[in-house]
């Protein structure tokens, strides 16, 4: 009882915070898509992770926060609950050349299950039948966009699943182990996080030099840094910009409110991920997709009936 009497909780803060962050999510993510065929993924998360970091010391700067922020950024539970983020990150956009944004979310989007069962189990927060009644028609939401016979039961398929939890469980230490932790910090923990794995990983394929077989089917995983024009220094500094406000508002989503109902919330992805599948790559939802969709909706305004 204690330990819930010390948790705030926002609700209406965390939904806005959740929805603002999904919906930076889903620009972000629709600009990796598009730019996939242009340089790796490594050498995007390095220069992203270069570019985000002054951002991160003007942002502590303006709230006085700069001389406290590389120990709050370097705490270990903030560094664990980057490593899951990045981990996370990285299953998402690991599949993005493969399949569809939908395709993709639908299967990232088990882990607010995955954060419903986490919360009842390790952080004993009460879900209600009411939250579990949503999770179940997020989940079944899920399963009609995951339709037998598309492109979505591919190898490439558990992929996003695994994020899924990664997420989950990312989502779950921000509630549990840094609620009170400065969000600009743990926005600042994950680009680190993400630059370290991005330099870690270029090295290693330099080294490696993968035959020409594997680097044409994967190019986006295994290739070499390539030249960056200047259009793609401009998403590139639009993605380190969406780095650090997506960063903060996830971390600040789920320090204001319980992670059973933000991870409701946390489906609007799925809206906004069909929407820029048919914007920019001519991807039309089928009538059960958008049924999924609809449940995923309704989903969320159950778990606000109080």
């Amino acid at each position: 009882m204690a330990i819930h009497a010390q948790r705030s909780d926002k609700t209406t803060l965390g939904i806005i915070l959740i929805v603002s962050a999904v919906f930076m999510m889903s620009v972000q993510d629709a600009l990796f898509k598009h730019f996939s065929n242009d340089l790796s993924l490594w050498q995007i998360y390095s220069l992203r992770g270069l570019i985000a970091l002054p951002l991160f010391f003007i942002l502590a700067l303006i709230q006085g926060q700069h001389k406290n922020l590389w120990g709050h950024a370097l705490r270990k539970w903030s560094l664990v609950r980057a490593l899951f983020m990045t981990l996370m990150l990285t299953s998402f956009y690991a599949a993005i050349p493969f399949l569809s944004l939908s395709t993709i979310a639908a299967g990232f989007y088990t882990s607010p299950v995955f954060v419903t069962l986490l919360s009842a189990f390790a952080l004993r927060e009460p879900v209600g039948s009411r939250g579990w009644i949503a999770s179940f028609m997020g989940f079944s939401g899920v399963l009609f966009i995951l339709q037998p016979g598309g492109d979505a039961f591919t190898f490439w398929t558990v992929v996003p699943v695994l994020g899924g939890f990664f997420y989950a469980l990312s989502n779950i230490t921000t509630r549990s182990k840094c609620q009170n932790e400065p969000v600009t910090a743990l926005s600042l923990s994950v680009s680190l996080v993400l630059l370290l794995m991005g330099i870690v990983m270029s090295v290693v394929i330099l080294l490696w030099q993968p035959v020409d077989e594997l680097t044409s089917r994967f190019p986006y995983l295994l290739s070499n840094w390539s030249e960056v024009s200047q259009l793609n220094w401009l998403i590139i500094t639009l993605l380190a910009a969406l780095l650090v406000g997506i960063g903060m508002a996830l971390a600040g989503a789920y320090q204001a409110a319980r992670p059973s109902t933000v991870a409701t919330f946390d489906y609007s992805y799925l809206i906004f991920a069909a929407l820029w599948d048919y914007l920019f790559f001519a991807t039309i939802p089928s009538v059960l997709t958008a049924f999924g969709m609809m449940l995923i909706i309704c989903a969320g305004l159950l778990v606000t009936r109080r």
